[in-house]
Order: structure tokens, then sequence, then C-alpha cells
């Protein structure tokens, strides 16, 4: 099969009107800018007019400065980088780069009418530059909102190309499709002139090889050419790939093989024309120190004083449904090990545990976590309960007692902890939580394998700010009832 048909196999085709509205990005990032700008402007007349008891004496002064601070503002964000396409849609620079751009027009603003004599009201330029630099950055996060949901619906993707070993090929290929909001079409991969069969392990095909990236590149018209381990034998080899490359309207991207590292633990500093990859060390350490504990008692507490009338009502309708006892109490394992009484709202019959068995055996459970879509054991309260994850609310005490936090990864039983592997065991590193990423990201609905790896970045990655993600998160998921079961 040739090339072009290989080409057409895949799918490039498809997508290119979406590319070419990629391309545009920036300059509809550079009217929403302008338009939030000009509206901040308006705002501060309007109020400097209005609310100041001096009608008339601003606006003149504004139609000379204003057009200069709409452009001069834009202008300050492309000098800076703010309409570069690659700060859209990850990562902070593009906010960063649009605040500091902001502050630089105030600035400038500021020193120039100094210099020229110019009566610019005060209270105009604060309620300028006070609003209009947070609405810019907040509008350029409403605009990131809107092209995640996009790419997630395959709009406003960037048509993508592989060059490396099958292995890290497909290491690579199975992180884009994960996250969708990327907005990285993968068409397909390059691999070593070894590498004899036309697709790689995971079905991705396979052009040709990485020494034709220039050629091929250029015919399948792909936006960003990602070069992944084994691809050359040499960096010399890879620099004549990207010299090859230059005069392709292409993105180039290398790919080093590592996974699941956040970007605060990663820092690039070329020494010598190298490029070195700096990485911290995890941060579960972190996430056993006195401020996660102090956050953890404090919002439990709260909670528990807050939500004390609904654990009556809870408690109520639970014993009056069977008359079984209310709580239910499962051994569950903590942080480096330690077992403890995990606390829920009963929500299955009193002899749950005993039907289990059968249950598996019926369902043909192999291991990891049991879940399961009409399980007979679930009471009538206890439906409600879960579709909502009322029945976690006395976990609280947990977090109180010091055997779990608000957030962290999942609470393993000890049939489950038997079976990890060695890398699986890292889990314990820190107290398990109410919520997590597990929570935020599908709940029941996630495999086994991506539960793991979620609560593995947890423990790797942690931050406080992540904490308080994950927590304005579990509300939207607890409310949409995704993954309950």
């Amino acid at each position: 099969m040739t090339l072009q048909a290989d080409i057409t196999r895949a799918g490039l085709g498809v997508g290119r009107r979406s590319t070419r509205a990629w391309r545009a990005l920036p300059a509809f990032a550079a009217l929403s800018d302008l338009g939030v700008v000009a509206c901040a402007i308006a705002l501060a007349t309007f109020s400097r007019e209005n609310l100041f008891e001096t009608p008339g004496m601003i606006l003149d002064s504004v139609l000379l400065v204003g057009p200069l601070m709409l452009l001069g503002t834009v202008a300050a964000i492309a000098i800076l980088g703010g309409y570069r396409p690659e700060v859209f849609g990850a990562g902070t620079d593009e906010f960063k780069r649009v605040f500091n751009a902001g502050l630089l027009a105030a600035g400038l603003t500021g020193v120039g009418c100094y210099l020229a004599n110019f009566p610019l009201s005060r209270g105009f330029f604060v309620i300028a530059f006070g609003v209009g630099v947070p609405a810019t950055v907040t509008g350029r996060w409403l605009l990131r909102r809107a092209l995640h949901s996009a790419r997630r619906r395959g709009v406003l993707t960037q048509r993508v190309l592989i060059a490396g070993s099958p292995s890290h090929v497909d290491e690579v290929a199975a992180v884009i499709r994960r996250e969708s909001w990327l907005g990285y079409h993968v068409v397909g991969a390059l691999t070593p002139a070894t590498h004899e069969r036309s697709t790689t392990h995971s079905g991705l095909p396979v052009f040709g090889d990485c020494e034709q990236v220039g050629a091929i590149a250029a015919e399948a018209e792909v936006d960003v050419v990602f070069f992944a381990g084994g691809a050359f034998e040499s960096a010399g080899e890879l620099r004549r790939r990207v010299w090859e490359l230059e005069s392709e309207p292409v993105q180039v991207v290398v790919a080093p093989s590592v996974t699941d590292i956040s970007s605060d633990r990663v820092k690039v500093r070329p020494v010598g024309g190298l490029p070195l990859m700096h990485i911290d060390p995890p941060t579960w350490t972190d996430a056993s120190r006195w401020g996660k504990r102090t956050f953890d008692v404090v919002g439990a507490g709260l909670l528990l004083v807050l939500l004390s009338p609904v654990f009556a009502v809870i408690a109520l309708l639970v014993k009056r449904d069977d008359g079984g006892p209310v709580l239910f109490r499962q051994t569950r394992i903590g942080r480096q090990g330690e077992e403890f009484d995990c606390l829920k709202f009963r929500s299955m019959v009193p002899d749950a545990e005993a039907r289990l068995a059968a249950l598996h055996a019926s369902s043909k459970h192999s291991g990891g976590l049991f879940k399961m879509k009409d399980d007979p054991r679930i009471t009538g309260p206890g439906r409600w309960l879960r579709r909502f994850s009322l029945d976690e609310l006395p976990q609280l005490l947990n977090v109180v007692r010091g055997e779990m936090s608000l957030v962290g990864p999942r609470p393993p039983l000890r049939s489950e902890v038997d079976t990890y592997e060695a890398d699986t065991t890292r889990r314990l590193h820190v107290r398990p939580g109410m919520t997590g990423l597990w929570q935020v990201s599908g709940r029941s609905d996630l495999s086994w394998e991506e539960a793991v790896r979620l609560d593995l970045y947890y423990v790797d990655n942690w931050s406080m700010m992540q904490d308080l993600s994950i927590l304005v998160k579990t509300v939207r998921a607890v409310t949409a009832s995704s993954g309950a079961y």
C-alpha cells in the first residue's frame, strides 16, 4: 500500500478545517482581549463620570488616552508572547503572560502620563486597570474552557505524527488519547528502519522510517511532529531532522521518556546547548506535614458541625428501612499499611459481606476494586446515599482521628493490598482520602489500572492547590452522580 493510501486510510483529510480554525485562535484571542479591555475602559469612564461627582471632566482625556491604553495592552500581550500558539490550552504560562502584560501596560501608561504632564484621572486609571487586568485573565480562562470543550468534541485539533520506537510511540499516543483536551489527533507513526511492521503494537499505522520525517510530514500536512525515545541513534541525527522541518509549518516537540510528572516538578535548563530536564523529588512527604493535617482537622470539624442535621436525618432513614445498624464499619488500610475502621452510613443489607463471594463468582471478578451496577445488596435508602456519596460522610470522623484525609487515594481493602505490585504500594505513602483524583475523574466508571495511575500521580505530585482544586471538582462530580453506584 502506498504512503498516500496510508494517509487516506488514517483519515488525515479529516479535520483540516479544524486546523485552520486552530491557527486563527491567536487572532480570536486578540479580539477577545480588545473587547475585555474596551469594556474595562468604558466601565472606568462611566464610574468616574457618575460616581465621583465630576461629570464632564474625564471624557475628553479618555478619548485621547483610551485608544492608546487599548492598543498598548494588546501590544504588550503580543510582545510578551501571549498570542503564541503554544501557550493556548495548557499550563499557566498563558495567564502569567497576560497578567504581566497588563501590569506593563499600566506602568507605561502611568509613567507616560507623568512625563507628558497629562491630567489623567487617578480614579479612572485605578478602575480601568484594576478591573481590566483580572478581567483579561478571566477572559483567557473562559476561552480555555471553551477550547477544551471543543477539543473533546474533535474540533480545533492538531494532526500529530509521532516518531520513535514502537513502544515509545505507543506510550506517547496513549497519553495524547487519554488527555483529549490537549487537542492532538494522532494520525500515524514513524519508526526506525529495523521495525518492519505496518502498525505499532497499539495499532497505530506506520507511514515510514524516522529518517523520512521531513517528506512524510509535508505530504501528510501534519501540524505537530513528536520525537519520542528511540527515534534516532544520536543527537546529531535528531538535529538534522529538525532542520528538514524548518521550512514546513510544523511544530516540533521532543517527548522524553517520563510520564505522570506535574509541571511544578519539571525544570528545563539548557547547558552548553544541551537541554537538561531536572525533575524534583516526589512530593508525597509534604502531604504528611502539619499544614495538610491542620487543614483536614479544621475542615472536617466544620463540616461535622454544619452537616449534623443531615447526619440525623440519614441515620433515621437507614434505621427505619430494615432495623439494622446505622453505620457500617469496614477494615481498610491506611498510611504505611496501618489498619483502621472506615466508617460509612450503611447502604447495603446487613449480610452484604456474606453475599460477596457469590457475586464475585457470578460476575467473574478477578481482582482489584469490586463494583457492580444494580448491586442486589443495596438498600432503598442506600441507592440515593451512594448516588450523592452521602454514605461516606461519617468518614469525617476518620479524618478527625487522623486515619484519613479530606483528599487522598481511595482507602483499599486488605485483600486489594495483598495483590499490589511494587509500584502500587506507593499509594500507601499518604493517608487515604474521602475524595481524590479518582473521585473527580469518573469514580466507579474508571478501570482498576486508571484508578491506580491517578492515585500514584496524586502521591508523587501532591500540592495544597491540587487538594483545593479536587475539593471544588468533587462537588460537581457528586452533584452529577457520574460513576456513582
